[in-house]
């Protein structure tokens, strides 16, 4: 078929816009002869006046022959090979145009295992999975060149899949994620039909590879738009079948005029990378979890259920769920600050743990100048705290000194618990303040009975 030619008049693209680097790919390889074309995410992000993170460039060459032009090249890949052409720290990657693959489909199982075979530009727009993505941009003439009606798409602002849009998600069940994604990132909806195939199919998740599905997940949560993404995957349901418990949760924390904690998390975190934060995984786990473990911490089933372990059955790595857990449970202590916040300021984790704390605490109402008065003052602040028997005590009274050894010590009280003085005056013995404990022990405790202990 005939794609749509759009003029240069027509077009915002301009090469003051693209990567030097990446023009000098592109026109290296049009100088000896091929054709080449800046493809997907970034012609597509150019044309709605957004600044592409990368760019991606496809070509007719072979991979050999690329790879002999450029000097600072490598081929990768096994079936499929790709070159990456290095430019100091940066990577270009460098494809060949493809088609969709041969291999026999079954109507039970149409999903697509092999994907490997050269073929045209043609081939190579109508083998991509949604409208948007599969505009190229042809530094030659300075066209933008639309098989698959991506353009009208940009300007309706929805996600479509090309072709059929259950036998497409079947294909590749990631594409459900990535249709999240994008639609999140752009602000765009997702077509009718592209939605419900993605409702009907939603447990196809289970069948894709876990390495890539984890990866997806935190490609989808973890941008400027990580709130809009979040609430889109339960809406659609793709939670249920890659993360039921949380799914779960969500539900049960969630009413029609207050949205879940957890979607309030998203969002605070989205408006951290939007302002430049390089979130890692172990930070967008946090956002996602912590509500979640908040409302099972010293519950019934507290024991019940082990988030870490079954994390990691699920395919993410031991190291983002233990620097998860380490960031999270940092929280009470940046709450109600004591000495032993004093050692927690020493740990290579403290300055994430401190970010998570101030992104997460006023979900909670929780107070955050208790923290920094500590930060700019940790032996002033603890010694403010209230004495042993006196109601009257003020801030800034002197310390306590220790009493002589007693041949019957009384027992040690645990961090956070609270005893009562003879004259009924309660004091904490997590070394912060009294305020600042209760407070922390009314978000940990259980939401059904926000008054047990």
């Amino acid at each position: 078929m005939e794609p749509r030619i759009i003029e240069r008049a027509e077009h915002p693209i301009s090469r003051r816009d693209i990567d030097p680097n990446v023009l000098k790919v592109l026109y290296r390889l049009i100088n000896a002869g091929h054709l080449a074309y800046l493809v997907g995410g970034s012609v597509r992000d150019l044309m709605i006046g957004r600044r592409p993170k990368d760019f991606d460039v496809a070509t007719s060459a072979h991979p050999q022959q690329v790879r002999d032009l450029f000097r600072n090249s490598r081929l990768i890949g096994r079936r499929f090979r790709l070159v990456h052409v290095f430019f100091g720290p940066q990577n270009i990657e460098v494809a060949t145009f493809r088609r969709r693959s041969e291999e026999p489909v079954g109507a039970d199982d149409p999903m697509i295992r092999l994907d490997n075979t050269f073929g045209t530009p043609e081939e190579d727009a109508f083998r991509r999975d949604f409208t948007v993505n599969a505009l190229f941009y042809d530094p030659a003439t300075f066209q933008v060149i639309d098989y698959a009606g991506g353009a009208d798409d940009l300007n309706a602002r929805l996600i479509r899949t090309i072709g059929e849009p259950e036998l497409r998600m079947r294909e590749d069940p990631v594409r459900m994620m990535r249709a999240v994604r994008f639609a999140a990132k752009l602000g765009f909806e997702i077509e009718p039909a592209t939605r419900a195939a993605i409702e009907l199919h939603r447990h196809d998740l289970l069948k894709a590879s876990m390495p890539r599905l984890v990866e997806e997940t935190y490609r989808t949560v973890g941008q400027a738009e990580a709130g809009r993404a979040a609430s889109l995957m339960e809406e659609l349901g793709l939670l249920e079948p890659m993360l039921p418990f949380l799914s779960a949760h969500l539900k049960e924390t969630s009413a029609a005029d207050r949205p879940s904690p957890m979607l309030s998390h998203m969002r605070g975190l989205g408006r951290m990378i939007d302002e430049g934060f390089a979130a890692d995984h172990a930070f967008v786990l946090g956002a996602m979890f912590f509500d979640f473990m908040r409302t099972r911490r010293g519950g019934e089933n507290a024991n019940e259920f082990d988030l870490l372990a079954e994390l990691r059955q699920r395919g993410f790595a031991r190291g983002d769920t233990e620097r998860m857990r380490l960031i999270t449970d940092a929280f009470q202590h940046l709450a109600a600050p004591s000495r032993r916040t004093r050692r927690l300021v020493r740990r290579p984790y403290f300055s994430d743990a401190r970010r998570f704390f101030e992104m997460i605490a006023p979900s909670y109402g929780i107070d955050l100048g208790t923290l920094h008065r500590f930060l700019d003052d940790p032996e002033g602040f603890l010694t403010q705290r209230p004495q042993r028997g006196d109601d009257n005590a003020t801030p800034g009274g002197p310390r306590r000194r220790k009493r002589r050894r007693r041949r019957h010590r009384r027992p040690r009280q645990p961090a956070g618990a609270v005893t009562t003085t003879s004259n009924g005056a309660g004091e904490s013995h997590d070394g912060g303040l009294s305020g600042a404990s209760a407070a922390v022990e009314s978000i940990f405790s259980d939401p059904e009975e926000p008054g047990s202990e």
